[in-house]
């Protein structure tokens, strides 16, 4: 809790200096279904800035679908003056979700929760984005990619 504190009073003081890129455009997330058993949920990253590893997490909706255990690729090992030694992701990250009890054909929605900083020493409050993401009726491909743009966004209190 300190630490969240410390990015956010860092978040403030530095923000006057410094020109921010918005959450949902320094951590664009968008995602697909691969399958109707399977979802991928991917984060591009603006250059300059960073995502913590153990602050993703993923939840679906609706009620009777239940999403497995996230298939989180390795990150780079970096000390943070915030949360001391941590992986994070740059660049592209891509995590691939198990789901059981889906309809196909139908939609889920798809809620990232994370947590990065830009390189200028600001870091941003834990974020949750939420996507709709249509599953593919049964033998058809996956399905379209979904952008978070416009996000809907909240703050954790």
């Amino acid at each position: 809790m300190a630490a969240a504190l410390l990015c956010l009073g860092s978040m403030t003081t530095m923000a006057a200096d410094s020109q921010l890129l918005p959450a949902e455009q320094a951590f664009r997330y968008s995602a697909r279904a691969l399958n109707d058993h399977t979802l991928e949920a991917r984060f591009a990253i603006a250059d300059g800035y960073y995502l913590y590893r153990d602050k993703l997490k993923f939840a679906v909706s609706p009620d009777g679908t239940v999403l497995g255990q996230a298939d989180l690729p390795a990150g780079k090992v970096k000390t943070d003056e915030f949360f001391g030694k941590v992986e994070t992701y740059r660049g592209m990250v891509v995590v691939t979700l198990p789901l059981s009890g889906a309809v196909a054909g139908r939609t889920v929605e798809l809620a990232a929760d994370s947590q990065g900083c830009a390189d200028v020493g600001v870091c941003y409050p834990p974020t949750r984005q939420k996507l709709t993401v249509a599953l593919p009726a049964p033998g058809a491909g996956p399905g379209a990619v979904v952008d978070a743009t416009p996000p809907k966004r909240t703050w954790f209190k």
